[in-house]
């Protein structure tokens, strides 16, 4: 079975978003796949208010994708290893494990927005 759970989506995006370093999130996916989410968001035909993290569940695989940005301050590697962590830990209370998390540093914040 081939699910989208947008609830579980929703919660894993929380977890990213509390993660010390992370300062937001952004769909996965291309410029142009971004641009088109962003249109069809403007005209109604999706909701603004749903998540960007792509949580998919198929039988007994759990994938997780997202893209980040985070403050210039944080070590990249440091931040995703807690993303990673927290991401684990939203679908412990799902009762789900993720067989692959995919994330993207996307955007480092400035200092002059920190």
């Amino acid at each position: 079975m081939n699910t989208d759970r947008s609830d579980i989506a929703r919660k894993v995006e929380d977890a990213i978003l509390a993660t010390r370093g992370v300062r937001s999130v952004y769909r996965p996916g291309s410029l142009i796949a971004n641009l088109v989410g962003a249109g069809a968001a403007a005209v109604g035909i999706v909701s603004r208010a749903e998540p960007v993290v792509a949580v998919t569940v198929i039988d007994d695989e759990t994938t997780v994708d997202g893209a980040l940005g985070i403050e210039y301050t944080s070590p990249a590697v440091e931040t995703l290893r807690l993303v990673r962590a927290s991401v684990a830990a939203a679908l412990a209370d799902a009762n789900l494990t993720a067989t692959r998390i995919g994330l993207t540093i996307a955007y480092v914040h400035p200092r002059e927005t920190s």
